[in-house]
């Protein structure tokens, strides 16, 4: 046996053990605990909120029934823009975001991921396997009556 495929069985040895140790989690001698699709939808949405830096959630479509949503009363949507897969241990995640204009697109990233990945683990003790990010749009900062804000609105001829 090569030293290569002694540290293969090792890790793979070692996952075990650790997806045995989630699974002990959600299944016990008193009964089975499922934790469905929107639950981590949910967990997710709002993990992905609290990030400094996101703006909205979901692309054009998504927003425009979010705002329609919204006119409504009691009917707001935490999973707007989020989509999950769960599994009996695992969960993968796909976000859809608007960022704020100004913030570094690749460190909002990192700190949605991490931010998501933390809160689904330590709520449900699914392991998530991945965190898929899209940046649909970027959001500029408006003044009050809806115009963006120039510095130095000046014409660039006379």
């Amino acid at each position: 046996m090569t030293a290569a495929t002694q540290s293969r069985e090792v890790s793979s040895a070692a996952q075990a053990v650790t997806a045995g140790k989630e699974l002990e989690k959600l299944a016990s001698d008193h009964g089975v605990t499922t934790i469905a699709d929107v639950v981590v939808s949910k967990i997710a949405g709002i993990a992905t909120r609290e990030v400094d830096g996101v703006h909205d959630l979901g692309g054009q479509a998504a927003r425009v029934v979010g705002k329609l949503r919204e006119t409504l009363p009691g009917t707001t949507s935490l999973t707007q823009g989020v989509s999950v897969e769960v599994g009996e241990r695992q969960a993968a995640v796909d976000i859809g975001i608007v960022a704020e204009y100004g913030v570094a697109i690749h460190d909002l990233a990192d700190g949605i991921r991490n931010n998501v990945i933390s809160a689904v683990e330590n709520m449900t003790g699914l392991e998530v396997t991945e965190v898929n990010i899209t940046v649909h749009d970027v959001h500029f900062a408006e003044d009050e009556d809806g115009t963006a804000l120039v510095a130095d609105a000046q014409p660039r001829v006379q």
